[in-house]
């Protein structure tokens, strides 16, 4: 971290640290008080900090917008995806019994790690008294961004919002529907429509989990595992005309772009707050020496 950025945070953090005692008014309010506080000290330094081009929260970022743009100038190019899949028969790998069995995996594998991650936020905070800390505070940001990335954002906005009609239902395969590209709202379907797609977004939070909650030691192994299960879940889409590629690709970014903001805000911001507080500390002390 530069000087200049070392300064800005430590004035942040100097700030808010004066900032008065809220008069106790019961220790629900208290606690509801303190949290907002600390959110918005994890707020305040996030954007004192700026942004590296290196950080995880660029890289999803540039990705969605790059991804954005060239869907949007190149819609061919979702058709041309599909129409690989296609044939007179239709998306024939629909009924592929090992494609439906590996869908159908998904959903287990998926409960199984929020299992894990909210038995892994209990044991936590029974250790910690309340506090979360380490390995259940990643659990905690994972289970977060599941339910703002895949189900706020994704299932909740987009699909419901949207109105992309899925490969299968657009006249070019089979349906009656028009195609739209990414990012146009249209009237196509109803509910539950193609943009994006939720099992993908599920898919690369799964990765999420490996990458947070794994040990560096058997990282090196379970990553490529989990990398290949995901990327064959979200290519599964595209083979059963549930999807486009762009579907899969801005799905992947946006969950990866919700996981990353919230890891800066809860994880890295924390980290930085303390290593401003121990500088403070020695400063002082060197001052009074």
């Amino acid at each position: 971290m530069g000087r200049s950025h070392g300064a800005i945070l430590g004035k942040s953090v100097t700030d808010l640290s004066t900032i008065g005692t809220v008069p106790a008014r019961g220790p629900r309010r208290l606690s509801a008080l303190q949290g907002l506080r600390r959110g918005a000290t994890r707020v305040r330094l996030s954007l004192a900090a700026g942004l590296r081009a290196d950080e995880p929260v660029t890289l999803a970022l540039a990705a969605t917008l790059a991804l954005s743009f060239y869907f949007m100038v190149l819609p061919g190019v979702d058709l041309a995806v599909s129409a690989l899949f296609f044939s007179a028969e239709g998306f024939a790998l629909a009924q592929d019994p090992l494609l439906r069995a590996l869908r159908k995996s998904s959903s287990g594998v998926l409960g199984l790690m929020l299992v894990g991650l909210i038995g892994e936020m209990a044991i936590g905070l029974w250790r910690g008294r309340g506090r979360i800390r380490g390995y259940a505070r990643r659990a905690a940001v994972l289970v977060a961004g599941l339910a703002l990335g895949s189900g706020l954002l994704v299932n909740g906005l987009l699909k419901s919002l949207w109105g992309r009609a899925r490969p299968i239902q657009i006249e070019g395969f089979g349906g009656d529907a028009e195609f739209t590209a990414a990012w146009r709202i249209s009237d196509n379907c109803a509910d539950n429509c193609s943009f994006v797609s939720g099992e993908a977004s599920s898919a690369a939070w799964m990765v999420a989990v490996v990458v947070l909650m794994v040990p560096a030691e058997h990282r090196r192994w379970a990553l490529p595992l989990v990398i290949a299960y995901a990327t064959a879940l979200s290519l599964n889409r595209l083979a059963f005309g549930g999807h486009f590629l762009s579907d899969v690709l801005l799905s992947w970014a946006l969950t990866g772009l919700v996981l990353a903001v919230l890891h800066r805000l809860t994880l890295t911001c924390p980290r930085t707050a303390r290593r401003m507080r121990r500088a403070r500390r020695t400063a002082v002390v060197a001052t009074a020496g």
